[in-house]
Parts: C-alpha cells; sequence; structure tokens
C-alpha cells in the first residue's frame, strides 16, 4: 500500500499522546496525566445557549470567517485589550485548526521557523509537511523564553517565530519583559511572531502578557477549548491588526477548502463565552498547580509551572521514555519528553483531573523518583 501514500505522511508519526492515550483504555482506573484536556465540562449557561441555537435550527454553515456578531465581539475585545485598530479576526475549528491555516498561508518549503524547544507537538509536523525547515532554540533547563538564542538563530530564510505562552508542556508564562525583548529582536529583523496563546485564561501568579501588545506583525491565536472545557466543540480563532489583516483574509481562503466553517451552533455559545466569568474553575487549578509542585519539587528537578495545567519534571536515571514505562507499569499515564522536544530527558504531566488522582499520582511519582 505504501505505492499509494503521498511523500508527506513518512514525514510525520502518530502523535504520542494519543498512543498513550489509547494505551489508558487497556488500563483499569489509571492515574490519567497524560491528556491536554480540562476535567470540567461546559458551564451549564453556555450549553444551554448551544442547544437552543441547534433545536433552533442554526445548523447550516456559517460565513467561512466566522458568525460576523462572534467575529465583532472578538475585535471588540482585542481593541481593549490591545488598542488595535480595526483588527482582521477568522474564527477557526480550534487553535489546531488555526496552526494549520497560518502555516498553510506562510510557509514555502525550505522556510525557516524558528520555535523555543520545549513546543507543542503540532508545530514541527506541520511545518514538515510542508516542506518548512523548523530551526528549535533550547530553553532548557529554566524554560524561559530563550530570546538571546532566538536572534543568534535567526537567518536569511527565517519567516516566522512561533511563541506559546503559557506553555504547553513547560507550565511557563512569559514576562511582559521578555516578550518586549523578543518584539525588539523580530522588529529589527521583520520576522512575523505566531503567538499560540490557547492558555492565556490559565496564569496563576501574574497577569496574562501577550507579545501582540507589543509588536504590530503578530498573528494572534486563542481559542475556547481549554478556558471553557469545550475541546470537542472545535473552536477558536486566528487575529492580526494592520500590516497582517491580508494573512487573515489568505487564512480565511485557505478554510474555504479545507474546515469550511468552524462549528455553527457552538459559535453561538462562544459569543456569550467571551464575557464569561471562569475565575473559580482558574482558582482550582491553581490548587492543582500548587499540589504537584508541592508534592514532587523534592524529588524530581521542577521548574514551577506558571501556567496552563502541564508541568515538565526531569526523569530520574536520565531517559524519559524509560521512566514513562516504569510509571505506566505502575497505572500513571505520563508523557515522555521527546514528544515536545528534540531531547528525552523529561516528562510531561497534565493535572487536568481531579484532586484525589493528583494526591495518587503524587505518591506513586515520589516512590517511583
Amino acid at each position: 500500500m505504501d505505492k499509494y501514500l503521498a511523500e508527506r505522511t513518512k514525514l510525520v508519526d502518530a502523535s504520542g499522546i494519543r498512543k498513550i492515550w489509547a494505551l489508558a483504555a487497556s488500563l483499569s482506573n489509571p492515574i490519567d496525566f497524560s491528556i491536554g484536556q480540562p476535567d470540567f465540562d461546559v458551564p451549564d449557561r453556555l450549553k444551554v445557549i448551544a442547544q437552543k441555537a441547534i433545536a433552533g435550527g442554526q445548523n447550516k454553515y456559517t460565513l467561512t470567517a466566522g458568525d460576523p456578531l462572534l467575529c465583532n465581539r472578538i475585535a471588540e475585545h482585542l481593541k481593549t485589550e490591545f488598542g488595535w485598530n480595526e483588527p482582521e479576526v477568522l474564527v477557526t475549528s480550534g487553535v489546531s485548526g488555526g496552526l494549520l491555516l497560518v502555516f498553510m498561508a506562510l510557509v514555502n518549503p525550505g522556510d525557516e521557523v524558528i520555535i523555543p524547544d520545549p513546543y507543542f507537538v503540532i508545530y514541527k509536523h506541520v511545518i514538515a509537511m510542508l516542506e518548512g525547515k523548523s530551526v528549535f532554540v533550547d530553553s532548557y533547563p529554566d524554560f524561559e523564553l530563550p530570546t538571546r538564542r532566538i536572534a543568534e538563530a535567526i537567518g536569511p530564510k527565517t519567516k516566522i517565530i512561533v511563541i506559546n505562552s503559557p506553555c504547553n508542556p513547560t507550565g511557563r508564562a512569559y514576562s511582559p519583559e521578555q516578550l518586549q525583548a523578543l518584539a525588539r529582536i523580530a522588529a529589527e529583523n521583520q520576522i512575523l511572531v505566531l503567538s499560540d496563546e490557547i492558555y492565556d485564561k490559565f496564569c496563576y501568579d501574574r497577569a496574562h502578557s501577550s507579545i501582540a501588545g507589543y509588536y504590530d506583525r503578530t498573528i494572534l491565536l486563542r481559542g475556547f477549548s481549554k478556558s471553557y472545557g469545550m475541546p470537542g466543540w472545535r473552536l477558536g480563532y486566528a487575529a492580526a491588526q494592520e500590516p497582517l489583516k491580508d494573512i487573515i483574509e489568505q487564512m480565511t481562503k485557505m478554510q474555504q477548502y479545507t474546515f469550511v466553517c468552524a462549528p455553527g451552533p457552538f459559535q453561538k455559545a462562544a459569543i456569550e463565552a467571551l464575557d464569561y466569568d471562569i475565575s473559580d474553575l482558574i482558582n482550582s487549578y491553581r490548587k492543582k498547580r500548587d499540589m504537584i509542585y508541592a508534592g514532587l519539587k523534592d524529588k524530581f528537578e521542577l521548574v514551577r509551572p506558571e501556567g496552563a495545567f502541564y508541568a515538565f519534571l526531569r526523569a530520574p536515571g536520565g531517559s524519559a521514555s524509560q521512566f514513562v514505562e516504569k510509571a505506566i507499569s505502575n497505572n500513571v499515564l505520563i508523557i515522555p519528553g521527546c514528544v515536545f522536544s528534540e531531547k528525552d530527558t523529561h516528562f510531561r504531566i497534565s493535572y487536568a483531573t481531579s484532586d484525589e488522582k493528583i494526591e495518587q499520582g503524587i505518591e506513586i511519582l515520589r516512590k517511583l523518583a
């Protein structure tokens, strides 16, 4: 059958996260620290809006760019947050859908994309499928934004710098000072910045900072999946201001021939979600973060997560893959760092689970350490 397959299929492997998640189905009541989705459900008020939209027959295509009311509300929020003038907005099928569209719109064969390592798993695979080149910039051991190394990595073929804050898998949330430094580097070289902010609501120690407030050549990706417990609804958005509006327009054109549009009835609920208070949910996740950090910091090398719902720990013995096998044999599902990195020294914990499971998992991991 290989003779029928496109060459690009050989450039990517099946997601290591999904492999672990599939394994969970074969275990009896595992402690699942593997998958990055909230353990809370969609708030009832938002469910009701979606249900009314479905029952009311609002189940057809929306405009490719999204429900106009939702696009306008997103634009108003961005004007308030960043002072943007008439931002261009595209509602996407999740932030992952936005990532595919933006890379399709920008990456030519041979183009280089700078990515701090560790990184979200999708980036390098989509870039590879488009015959671009990922240039990984080491952020170990503290996972701060490696601005000096990024500046050194810029070359004549560099087109985009990708950042993800708060970060999956490390939980780092970049400071305004770090983002301003990166903005200066990008501006000096006239390079685009793609800012993946799917976890923007999950900041525990200070307010979320975005490079979009400092650099006008930023393409912003945000979503509703994590913050409102709706990953299966597939809703996100891409946005930019002048001088990058044409990029959003080209992404919209690409969406016409791929996703067509984001799910219609769920966009109605997203309008309400933009102003829905989730501070109680964020506070509960701050507590989970504190449990993980307090429970494991004396047994593992661990940078205190500042956002998202992940921790990235150094594996005892040096091989994360071997430690993950040991953890799984003890009914704890974690992800080896090589899924998110060019190294295999760390493993990722997703603490998006119950406090009871977190306590059980901490106890087992401490014993394995």
